[in-house]
């Protein structure tokens, strides 16, 4: 178990800057404007030798509990209390302001060891900002410079004796039985089996805003993990947690609402969206989470279609179900609007659950690996060219030009998701109805439902082309 360092201030101080610098990626946004961070993110951070889990965490202002700006605060009061030291970052160009004495005072009433910094203090413009923090009682600030890379030996030094304590700590935990025994590492990755500790099973939750993924996420930890509410577009950045279910371990990623491309005007909310496609590139499986009330909007099905063209495997969940009077008939509804709408993901699961209540998070995580199962389906070689002489004899491709398109041979070289490759002669010359009609028959010919199928066509090499005409 490694320190616990958690970076807090009120907003614009540079947070995120420094939790992307020391993290040495740029995963928190960063934006001009005040207030962008709003759920806690945490990283992996490296500092010389040093190695500790960061915390990036909203900035700390002063509201009423249940307004937006007071559930940021206690997310970022429960990363106080969860920390092993608190790295509180003042502003030196804008120098103290009242909120820096007010929270300074609620650190000294906390037991957690807090260490002052003095950020953006580079030039003479921070100096005067930099002997001002001196006031707040919190012992000698670090001037430094998040964004320049400025103070980070002396941060280094400041950090060293709270990181090499927590370490001591948990040796002496683990020597007495406390913490986890050691796993075999080397084993586990040659095996590769995915929802080990080790190896978690990485689920993005996707959807529009205010679609309920970041309440299904809560409840799904038991605890109030991501800032939720009735105000839609809350998440920003696309915050990964880790969770325990059956035995089985996931990464789990909350992103942000992705809506219409021409409705995004905003800076901040352009990088909330890249953060959320950047999710979903590094996930195995993606559960699209619809509005129950208002499902199957023109935007879902363009984020499912967007999840396809990256070929993840894709679970759609519909939330808010406990909101639905007749479900019957909204049952039927889905049913039509799959059939209608998602021809090229025949077979895609389809779960009613409730992130409020809990109901219906089982099936929905047992579709999950249902679905990533299918997603490494292999198909055997043999077995694709008996089916393909069946289909050759009953439905050839058209002639072109009088020439008929010939098919020789079938292979399936990846997965994750199934690519399958034909050798032909003049594959440039076969309609795309051609493709849709072998893609559509291997689904229902080897029960490949509900996962992208990738299909590419090779042309064989030709024997007589080196070959001088007469």
């Amino acid at each position: 178990m490694t320190a616990t360092v958690a970076i807090i201030g009120r907003p614009n101080v540079g947070k995120s800057t420094l939790f992307n610098r020391l993290v040495g990626k740029r995963l928190a946004l960063v934006d001009d404007q005040p207030g962008v961070t709003r759920d806690r993110r945490s990283g992996d951070a490296r500092l010389g030798d040093l190695r500790f889990r960061i915390v990036d965490t909203a900035g700390l202002e002063e509201a009423s509990a249940s307004s937006l700006e007071g559930r940021m605060r206690a997310q970022t009061e429960e990363a106080i209390r969860e920390a092993d030291v608190v790295l509180f970052l003042v502003d030196a160009r804008a120098g103290l302001m009242p909120l820096d004495e007010h929270f300074a005072n609620l650190l000294r009433r906390n037991s957690t060891p807090v260490i002052l910094a003095a950020n953006k203090a580079e030039g003479k413009a921070g100096e005067g900002g930099f002997y001002e923090a001196f006031t707040l009682g919190l012992g000698e600030p670090i001037p430094m410079s998040a964004e320049h890379g400025e103070g980070l030996a002396d941060l280094y030094d400041a950090l060293r004796p709270h990181v090499e304590a927590a370490e001591e700590e948990a040796a002496t935990a683990s020597a007495e039985g406390e913490a986890r025994t050691d796993i075999d590492v080397e084993e586990a990755e040659e095996d590769e089996e995915v929802g080990t500790r080790e190896r978690p099973l990485r689920v993005a939750i996707v959807g529009r805003p205010n679609a309920g993924k970041s309440t299904m996420i809560n409840y799904m930890l038991g605890e109030d993990r991501l800032l939720t509410g009735p105000e839609a577009g809350i998440t920003r950045d696309s915050i990964s947690v880790d969770w325990e279910w059956n035995d089985h371990h996931l990464k789990v990623f909350d992103t942000a609402g992705i809506r219409r491309k021409a409705r995004v005007q905003e800076k901040l909310e352009k990088l909330s969206v890249a953060d959320a496609l950047r999710a979903i590139k590094f996930a195995e499986v993606v559960v699209v989470t619809l509005d129950a009330t208002i499902s199957f909007e023109k935007q879902d099905l363009q984020i499912i279609e967007l999840c396809a063209r990256e070929g993840r495997a894709i679970v759609i969940a519909v939330n808010k179900w406990d909101l639905i009077e007749d479900r019957e008939e909204a049952w039927q509804h889905l049913k039509d609007a799959q059939a209608r709408y998602l021809n090229q993901l025949r077979g895609v699961e389809i779960v009613t659950m409730s992130g409020q209540t809990g109901a219906g998070i089982d099936r929905l995580m047992k579709a999950v690996f249902r679905a990533y199962d299918m997603w490494n389906r292999r198909i055997s070689t043999s077995a694709l060219n008996r089916w393909l002489d069946g289909v050759l004899v009953h439905h050839p491709p058209p002639a072109v030009a009088g020439r008929r398109v010939r098919l020789r041979y079938m292979t399936q070289p990846k997965t994750r998701p199934p690519h399958f490759v034909v050798f032909c002669s003049r594959p440039e010359q076969l309609p795309e109805s051609y493709t849709r009609y072998l893609i559509n028959g291997i689904r229902e010919r080897f029960d490949v439902m509900g996962t992208p199928i990738r299909l590419s066509y090779r042309k064989g090499d030709n024997p007589y082309a080196s070959k001088k005409k007469r």
